[in-house]
């Protein structure tokens, strides 16, 4: 069986997690800095494309990167396109990661005292020591949560992947194409076997990251009782 979905899938998904942790986690730090009402209108933003339906999303996207959009004009400038290749690919899968690894990582972010960090620039460390040394490791718990299901996302990614990168076997065809399109020419042994590896991937990332946190909480539990 061509294996080139797999990789596909893997390929983008790693990318794609990679993008929504430096983007979620920025946005997530920045937000942390404003507690206007007006900055709920920023959360609805940031959160929209885990509400929307993927297609919607896909529409989206294939507005700003097809050729009569803004950003595919500008490409085009340079002798490059998006649509229907693989970076397609992984601006859809990150589009819809991203909220995950905001929401996650703002919560973390929120679990931190901020007498700690108050008391680290009182001392004259710089926001970014701050960050870099405090409030990261102590939110890196839940940062690294929002990273793994940031990946499973990413991963299942189907709806936006399909409308703006399409099925090209071998460049943009990703585990949940291959699946859909194997049910399209009632190949149900294939859909199957694609199906028990999308599986077997999502539920060792969500058990791995289950026993994780099991074990960090049952550490902490025992620090505390000495």
């Amino acid at each position: 069986m061509d294996l080139s979905p797999l990789w596909i899938s893997l390929a983008t998904s790693v990318t794609a997690t990679a993008i929504a942790f430096v983007v979620g986690l920025a946005a997530a730090v920045w937000r942390e800095r404003y507690t206007s009402s007006a900055m709920a209108l920023v959360d609805g933003m940031f959160l929209l494309p885990l509400v929307l339906p993927p297609t919607v999303v896909g529409f989206l996207l294939l507005l700003l990167f097809g050729r009569n959009g803004p950003l595919g004009k500008l490409l085009l400038h340079f002798g490059a396109t998006i649509v229907f290749s693989w970076p397609a690919t992984v601006i859809a899968a990150a589009v819809v990661a991203f909220p995950l690894m905001y929401l996650t990582s703002r919560a973390a972010l929120e679990q931190v005292q901020p007498e700690l960090l108050q008391a680290a620039r009182t001392l004259g460390a710089s926001e970014w020591r701050v960050f870099r040394e405090i409030a990261l490791p102590l939110a890196w718990p839940g940062v690294l949560a929002g990273t793994i299901l940031s990946f499973a996302r990413a991963l299942g990614e189907f709806g936006a992947t399909l409308m703006i990168a399409g099925n090209i076997p071998g460049k943009t065809e990703t585990i949940p194409i291959a699946i859909y399109f194997a049910v399209e020419a009632d190949e149900m042994q294939r859909a199957l076997t694609w199906c028990a590896v999308d599986v077997v991937i999502s539920l060792a990332l969500l058990s791995g990251l289950y026993y994780w946190t099991r074990a960090q909480g049952l550490g902490r539990a025992q620090r505390m009782a000495r």
